[in-house]
């Protein structure tokens, strides 16, 4: 029987150099290409 692993959001990845790997965040140089999330409003009793 095989065993299953869950995927989990480990660390951000680094460099060859060692420093962060800047394509998985968003600087505030970048930011407004990146729209901000909608609010989730919630239905009653949902």
């Amino acid at each position: 029987m095989e065993k299953i692993q869950a995927i989990k959001p480990g660390p951000k990845p680094k460099k060859q150099d060692g420093s962060d790997d800047r394509r998985r965040r968003v600087d505030p140089v970048t930011k407004p290409k990146h729209p901000d999330l909608k609010p989730h409003i919630h239905k009653p009793k949902d």
